[in-house]
């Protein structure tokens, strides 16, 4: 039951449809999620509901419940389908008890599923291809939609924004006159960046010579029908159709923000200086380019087995090359 004031009553059997209107409200004002990231908590919580015995209040709702339908959602599912669960049903259970409608906080009792921290690789775009990608795309700014799409590419390129980053932007984000924009990003934060004249110059193309007349404050619009916002999903459509123009590979929209942060290592920058670029709220975030940071590993690099350091007043450090013992018979 939900009260008058918006809120879950206490101790009450609350409807499916209720509680999940009531948790996507939490996560939108509390936790500050984006639209589509409430949508797959819902969408997963929904699922966790309707397997309770029917007519089960959720205050009556104990661990042993919890974990037997988590062991048994992710019985023959792969490891993202069960992290994504894990984080839903526990943050569900978070916002129950903060609620009152359950008296134990129960997020305990969701088992963590196998993963390590770190464990992936940023996978860049080696930079090659991306100034071809870049290059293409530039050379086919004669008309409207290639105007848009280049001028996308290299907000994601250049300064590193997420796909929703690029679908929010409005007009009134960019100050012409200070070279500024503000970008609305995770977690309802709102910060502003520089605008180089490379983009800049490509968002005023598009403005001027492509971009319909239409009352949506959004920078990037459709075109036919004209002046529908672009989603996420079509900036993401954007950089695949890029990359068949350039004959790569297609890749996701977020491999570009990768490519930024490693080339920014590349040219000496630190790893707080390329958190503060990618706006990560936590180091956490970042630390996953020290693996790709090469001139900072490389001085750990033990010698390969079977050269010795050799130091000399000219020729400074180097390795000689040592024959293996001979084997004994």
């Amino acid at each position: 039951m939900v009260s008058e004031s918006g809120t879950v009553a206490d101790g009450q059997a609350v409807p499916d449809s209720d509680v999940l209107v009531e948790f996507g409200v939490w996560l939108d004002r509390q936790r500050g999620l984006a639209p589509v990231t409430v949508h797959n908590y819902c969408w997963n919580v929904g699922r966790f509901l309707e397997s309770l015995p029917a007519g089960l209040p959720l205050r009556s709702l104990d661990a042993a419940t919890v974990t037997a339908f988590m062991i048994e959602f992710c019985r023959n599912r792969n490891t993202n389908s069960a992290k994504s669960m894990a984080r839903s049903v526990r943050s569900f259970l978070r916002f129950t008890h903060a609620t009152g409608v359950t008296p134990v906080g129960l997020w305990g009792a969701v088992p963590a599923s196998a993963s390590w921290h770190l464990a992936s690789l940023p996978m860049p775009l080696p930079p090659t291809d991306l100034e071809r990608l870049l290059a293409v795309a530039a050379s086919f700014r004669s008309t409207a939609p290639s105007r848009r799409d280049y001028a996308i590419l290299l907000l994601l390129a250049r300064l590193g924004l997420r796909r929703g980053e690029v679908a929010r932007l409005a007009l009134e984000d960019i100050d012409w006159r200070a070279g500024e924009i503000t970008v609305a990003g995770k977690g309802n934060t709102v910060e502003r960046m520089p605008l180089p004249a490379e983009p800049g110059e490509a968002i005023a193309a598009w403005l001027t010579a492509g971009r319909p007349r239409c009352r949506t404050r959004a920078v990037f619009t459709t075109l036919r029908p004209p002046g529908r916002p672009l989603s996420p999903g079509a900036i993401g459509h954007i950089v695949g159709i890029a990359c068949r123009t350039a004959g790569l590979a297609r890749i996701g929209a977020h491999r570009l923000r990768h490519s930024l942060a490693t080339d920014m290592l590349r040219a000496g920058a630190s790893l707080p200086e390329v958190g503060q670029v990618l706006r990560h709220r936590s180091v956490r975030s970042t630390a996953i380019y020290a693996k790709v940071d090469q001139v900072s590993l490389r001085p750990l690099a033990r010698p390969w087995p079977g050269t010795i350091p050799e130091t000399g007043p000219d020729t400074g450090a180097r390795s000689m090359a040592r024959p293996w013992p001979e084997a004994r018979s």
